[in-house]
């Protein structure tokens, strides 16, 4: 894609480095590390940056660069840990924010490109085209709907800004996916512009119905999900879910795939207990698991 200078140059200027300290004392630490890079974008006039969840979840401080390399200090002040965004507000100084797009406005094979930092004022883009608009579910009890599917990678740190070529922003860069035809993954932006107001006023999503969580990870293979890794201190650790169990039934449903078995757990609140029927060392066990909430466990540190 042929993307105009002057649009490039736009996105480019309101696009940002984030560097995030997270607390030793975070439960995502164990995971993601302490420091995080990544990109985002200004989507308002307040300095709002939008990024990509795991860049800043938990993040006691962050600094922002700007393209021309003037630092800010940052705020996390909202996650939507279901959904994989997050917002950053940033103190001092202005960057012109980009227009707000949505997914529900591009179609397969659509142009699109994605700037990303790569360092402290650097950047970098990426174009392609729009794959496909299909759903995605992933290891760490994750589910969209519908997912940005394209055809080039993110060309630098996570969180990078996908647009269509007006200029406008329709996604939030999340995974590098290393498919053929399926190179990288964005959650859609209106998972932002649609609740800001939501988000910005509470730091989450309040209105939305809360659902269990686990706290685990689990592979997907055709005829079994398997446990691949337990977060310390969730409710899979804690009711004695373990490394290579296979799921067999939740509550007596039988068990039939890694995104049957969450549409399942998702229609109980969090603090419901669940029944879960395990393979493990040979035979069946029996492992019940008090869930929780997975943005309360995750939430920023006060």
């Amino acid at each position: 894609m042929d993307a105009s200078l002057g649009v490039l140059r736009r996105v480019a200027r309101a696009t940002v480095t984030l560097d995030a300290e997270i607390p030793e004392s975070h439960p995502s630490v164990p995971v993601l590390g302490t420091q995080r890079f990544g990109s985002g974008a200004v989507v308002d006039e307040q300095g709002h940056i939008l990024t990509v969840t795991y860049v800043v979840l938990g993040a006691e401080s962050v600094r922002v660069t700007d393209i021309d390399g003037h630092c800010y200090d940052g705020n996390l002040v909202a996650q939507d840990f279901l959904t994989g965004v997050a917002v950053v507000a940033m103190e001092g100084g202005h960057i012109a924010p980009l227009d707000a797009g949505t997914s529900e406005s591009l179609s397969t094979g659509e142009d699109v490109f994605m700037v990303a930092s790569v360092g402290e004022a650097e950047r970098r883009c990426g174009s392609g085209f729009v794959c496909s608009l299909d759903p995605f579910d992933a290891y760490w009890e994750y589910y969209l709907e519908r997912g940005i599917w394209t055809s080039s990678i993110n060309p630098g740190l996570g969180g990078a800004a996908l647009c269509n070529r007006r200029g406008e922003l329709v996604g939030v860069a999340s995974l590098n996916l290393g498919s053929v035809g399926r190179a990288a993954l964005s959650v859609p932006a209106e998972h932002y512009f649609d609740h800001s107001a939501e988000l910005l006023a509470n730091g989450r999503r309040i209105s939305r119905r809360g659902r269990a969580w686990l706290g685990m990870f689990c592979y997907a293979f055709p005829d079994r999900t398997v446990v691949a890794g337990v977060i310390p201190g969730a409710p899979a650790e804690a009711g004695g879910l373990s490394v290579g169990d296979v799921i067999i039934r939740i509550d007596e449903i039988q068990v039939t795939g890694r995104l049957q078995l969450y549409k399942e757990l998702w229609k109980r609140r969090p603090g419901e207990a669940v029944q879960l029927k395990v393979f493990r060392a040979g035979q069946l066990s029996d492992v019940t698991v008090n869930t929780g909430d997975a943005e309360e466990f995750f939430a920023p540190p006060m």
